[in-house]
């Protein structure tokens, strides 16, 4: 399993609780986010980030901003990637078992550090059940090629 782990300024305190998680875990990961808590555009960050989970660099990627809303929205705007915002446990290992997301966001803003561990821990065990949900997610997938 190969992770992609980034964040804007409202994330850089969390994204290192989850590069931590991924070094307990033993997962392999680049982390691309920013250098510090200047000011920056999520979008510069989400896009290409979920770019490398759309063209099979990665298998999943982890976003975060202040409330996860702006990394998730920008990361839906890729093809090929369905991101999930969840800042709870049981959303993240259900986005998983039945919408087969690919991405995770996450806002600093919104959750605490020990949280944001359970919840990407949780996404990144849980796998895609596929069965009836396997048609509702290539529905999806079908739309975005139109």
């Amino acid at each position: 399993m190969k992770v992609v782990l980034t964040s804007d300024h409202g994330g850089v305190n969390i994204r290192k609780e989850i590069a931590s998680l991924l070094d307990d875990m033993q997962i392999e990961y680049e982390d691309m986010g920013c250098a510090g808590d200047s000011s920056v555009d999520y979008p510069d960050y989400g896009i290409p980030a979920s770019e490398r989970v759309a063209n099979g660099e990665f298998d999943f990627a982890i976003l975060i901003c202040g409330t996860g809303i702006g990394m998730s929205i920008s990361a839906n705007k890729v093809k090929g990637v369905r991101c999930a915002l969840a800042h709870d446990v049981f959303s993240a290992k259900m986005t998983r078992m039945h919408n087969n997301a690919n991405v995770l966001a996450m806002g600093e803003r919104v959750i605490g550090p020990g949280l944001a561990r359970e919840i990407a821990k949780a996404f990144l065990e849980s796998e895609f059940e596929g069965g009836r949900h396997e048609n509702r997610v290539n529905k999806m997938m079908e739309y975005e090629q139109q």
